[in-house]
C-alpha cells in the first residue's frame, strides 16, 4: 500500500528546503528523474532511499508510515524513495531491496524508521542488509542511524504534551501535575535508558511537578505498575505521553492502561497525549540521518552497546554474533 495523497503542512516548506540543500551538498544539485527506472544506475546519481519500518497489523499505523514516506518523497523529489518492512506488511525488507536492484539501483541508503537502536537496528536489519549484499556483491548498501534522542523529537514531544493539557481547564498548573513517558521497552538497556533521559529532559524543560518513565513490555516498570506506584505521590493530574512513532497495538495498549487507571481512580484526572507521528520535525530528522549516512557519519552509541562492551547485567552479550530473528508469524504487540 502506498499513499499518493499530498500531505499539506506549513512545515513542509522547511522540509523541501532541507531536501534541496541535501541534494545540492551531496550531489551538486544533479537532477534525476523519479519517473524513470534505470537499467543500470548512473554512478553520478544519488542512491535510492529505502525507509525501513517495523510493520503493524493496524491499517491506520501502516497509513501513518506511508504518510511519512510520502513527506520524505516530497522533500527529496529527485530521489527514489521506497518503503520496506521487517514483518506484517508488504513489501518485506528483502523484497524491497530486490525491487530496487531489479530497477537498476546499485547503491542504496537504508534508513531505519525506528526511535531507538535496540535489537532491530543492531541485529535484524543489518543481518538482512549484509546477507543481501553478500548475494549481490555489486550492490553498495549504506545503513543510517536510528532517530535516537534529537532536539527535533523533543520539540514534537512538547507539542504533543501541550496539546493534551487543555483538558485540565483554566486552573491547570504543571507544578501540580505528574508526567509519565511511555517507551516501547525491550531487553537492550541502552535503548531503555534513552527513554529515561527523554523523560528527564521533558520534566525539567516543561516544569512538571514530577515525572516517571514506564514501558509497554519487557522492561520495568510496566505502565500499569508505574501508574499505581506513582498514584501514591498524590498528584491529582497525570499526563501520559507515549514516546512511540506510529499507532498500532502498543498505542492501543497504552490507551487501555490509562483508561483502566482512570476508572480505578476517578478522583484523578489522567489524560493521554498523542504519540509522535509524521510531524514535519520528525521528517526533518530523517533527512538529517540521511545526510549523515551518506557523509559516512552515521554513528550509534557504541560506548554503551552491550554487544561491544561489557554492560552490567548483559556481560554475556559482548561479542555475540550479529544475527536477525525470524518474524514470520511472530507477534510481539505491533
Amino acid at each position: 500500500m502506498r499513499l499518493r495523497e499530498r500531505v499539506i503542512d506549513p512545515g513542509m516548506n522547511r522540509l523541501i528546503a532541507i531536501g534541496d540543500e541535501l541534494k545540492s551538498s551531496l550531489y551538486n544539485g544533479e537532477k534525476i528523474a523519479t519517473n524513470t527506472l534505470p537499467m543500470t544506475q548512473n554512478p553520478q546519481s544519488p542512491p535510492a532511499v529505502l525507509l525501513v519500518g517495523h510493520g503493524t497489523r493496524r491499517a491506520a499505523g501502516v497509513a501513518e508510515f506511508h504518510s511519512l514516506a510520502e513527506q520524505l518523497r516530497q522533500a527529496l523529489p529527485d530521489r527514489i524513495c521506497l518503503a520496506g518492512f521487517l514483518e506484517l506488511v508488504e513489501p518485506g525488507l528483502p523484497a524491497a531491496l530486490e525491487q530496487l536492484r531489479r530497477q537498476g539501483f546499485r547503491r542504496i541508503t537504508a534508513l531505519p524508521a525506528l526511535l531507538m537502536a535496540a535489537g532491530h537496528v543492531k541485529n535484524d536489519i543489518p543481518a538482512i542488509l549484509k546477507d543481501f549484499q553478500a548475494e549481490h556483491p555489486k550492490m553498495s548498501i549504506t545503513f543510517g542511524a536510528d532517530l535516537g534522542i534529537h532536539p527535533n523529537l523533543l520539540q514534537v514531544a512538547r507539542e504533543r504534551i501541550e496539546s493534551s493539557e487543555f483538558e485540565f481547564g483554566p486552573a491547570y498548573n504543571r507544578r501540580d501535575t505528574l508526567l509519565m513517558v511511555i517507551g516501547r521497552g525491550g531487553s537492550d538497556p541502552d535503548a531503555n535508558s534513552n527513554i529515561s533521559k527523554i523523560t528527564r529532559i521533558l520534566w525539567e524543560g516543561m516544569g512538571f511537578g514530577w515525572a516517571e518513565t514506564a514501558y509497554t513490555a519487557v522492561a520495568a516498570p510496566l505502565m500499569a505498575d508505574a501508574l499505581d506506584r506513582a498514584h501514591r505521590l498524590g498528584f491529582q493530574r497525570v499526563v501520559v505521553f507515549p514516546y512511540l512513532l506510529f499507532t498500532g497495538r502498543l498505542v492501543e495498549q497504552v490507551r487501555a492502561t490509562v483508561d483502566g487507571y482512570q476508572s480505578r481512580h476517578p478522583e484523578v484526572k489522567a489524560v493521554l497525549a498523542p504519540y509522535l507521528n509524521a510531524h514535519p520535525l520528525v521528517v526533518a530528522t530523517f533527512l538529517e540521518r540521511l545526510a549523515e549516512a551518506e557523509r559516512g557519519e552515521a554513528r550509534m552509541n557504541c560506548q554503551f552497546c552491550p554487544y561491544r562492551t561489557p554492560i552490567v547485567g548483559r556481560e554475556d552479550w559482548q561479542g555475540a554474533p550479529q544475527t536477525g530473528h525470524h518474524h514470520d508469524g511472530h507477534d510481539h504487540g505491533h
